[in-house]
C-alpha cells in the first residue's frame, strides 16, 4: 500500500510557520513605537517610544533571519525547490522588483514635477519656495562631478564584481564566488559611507525646503536599498563560504544579483536626473542651449 504522505507533484506545500504572525506583530509594534517616538507620546510620565520601536525592530530582524534560514534549509537540504518552484520564485522576485520600480517612479515624479514646474502659477506656494526656477534660489547643491560621480563609479564597479561572482558560480569556481562577493560587499559599504559623508556636508536641509525634500527622499531611499542589497549579498557570501549554492541551483544568489543590478540602474537615473540635470550645472547648460 502506498504511503499516504508520498509526494506526487513538483510543488512545495510549506509546513505551518510562526513567522508570518511574529513578523506582522513585530512590524505593528515597530510602527507604534516609531509614532510614539516621533510624537513624543508619554505614558505614565515616561517616553517609551524608543524602547517600543527597538523591541519591534529586533522582532522584525529576528523574523527575517529565522524565516530566511528556513527557506535556505528547504533549498539546500529539503530538496523542495524543484524546477517548478524555482519558476514561481522567479516570478515573485520579478514582481517585487517591478513594485520597487514603481516606488522610485513616485520620487522621480515628485522631483520632476517640482523642477519642471517651479514657477507654476497654480502652485503659488511652490513659487514662494523655488523663486520660479530650479534649483531654488539660495540652495547650494552638490557638485555632480565630485562625490556623486565617485559613488557612480563605485556602484558600476560593484555591478562588475557581482557579475564576476555569478559567472564564477556558474563554472563552480568557489574562490571566484567568494572574492567577487567580498569585493561587492566592500564596495557597497564604501558607497554607503560616502553617501553618509555627503549628507553630513549638505548645505540644504530636508525640512522646509522643496529641493531638500525631493533630493533626500529619492537619494535616501536609494541609499537604504543599497544597504539592504549589501546585507543581502553578505548573507550570500556567508552561505557561499558554508558550501551553499550549486551551478544549477542558486536562486538566493541570483536574486541578490538581480536586486543589486536594479539598485545600480536606479542610481544611474538619480545621478543623471537629480545630481546632473537638476543641479546648477544642468540649469546653466539649459540656459546656454537656449541662447
Amino acid at each position: 500500500m502506498a504511503d499516504a504522505h508520498t509526494k506526487h507533484h513538483d510543488y512545495h506545500l510549506v509546513d505551518p510557520s510562526p513567522w508570518p504572525f511574529v513578523g506582522s506583530v513585530s512590524a505593528f509594534v515597530t510602527a507604534v513605537g516609531a509614532i510614539m517616538w516621533m510624537k513624543s507620546i508619554a505614558v505614565g510620565g515616561l517616553h517609551p517610544g524608543p524602547v517600543v520601536f527597538g523591541l519591534g525592530f529586533i522582532g522584525v530582524l529576528y523574523t527575517m533571519f529565522a524565516w530566511w534560514m528556513d527557506v535556505a534549509r528547504e533549498a539546500e537540504y529539503g530538496g523542495f525547490h524543484t524546477r517548478v518552484v524555482q519558476i514561481s520564485h522567479r516570478y515573485g522576485m520579478i514582481m517585487f522588483i517591478a513594485s520597487e520600480v514603481m516606488f522610485f517612479v513616485a520620487w522621480f515624479w515628485a522631483f520632476f514635477d517640482a523642477s519642471l514646474f517651479a514657477g507654476e502659477a497654480k502652485q503659488f506656494a511652490r513659487f514662494d519656495f523655488t523663486g520660479g526656477h530650479w534649483p531654488p534660489k539660495g540652495v547650494d547643491v552638490f557638485d555632480p562631478f565630485h562625490l556623486p560621480l565617485l559613488n557612480t563609479l563605485i556602484l558600476l564597479t560593484s555591478g562588475t564584481t557581482v557579475t564576476w561572482a555569478h559567472h564564477a558560480l556558474l563554472h563552480n569556481d568557489r574562490d571566484g564566488v567568494k572574492w567577487g562577493l567580498i569585493l561587492t560587499v566592500i564596495l557597497g559599504a564604501i558607497f554607503t559611507t560616502v553617501q553618509a559623508y555627503e549628507y553630513s556636508h549638505a548645505a540644504f536641509a530636508f525640512k522646509g525646503n522643496i529641493y531638500g525634500a525631493t533630493f533626500f527622499m529619492a537619494t535616501g531611499f536609494h541609499g537604504f536599498h543599497v544597504l539592504i542589497g549589501t546585507l543581502f549579498l553578505l548573507v550570500c557570501l556567508i552561505r557561499a563560504m558554508n558550501g551553499h549554492f550549486k551551478p544549477n541551483q542558486h536562486l538566493g544568489f541570483e536574486f541578490a544579483a538581480w536586486y543589486w543590478h536594479f539598485v545600480d540602474v536606479v542610481w544611474l537615473f538619480l545621478f543623471v536626473a537629480i545630481y546632473l540635470w537638476g543641479s546648477h550645472w544642468g540649469a546653466a547648460a539649459a540656459a546656454a542651449g537656449a541662447h
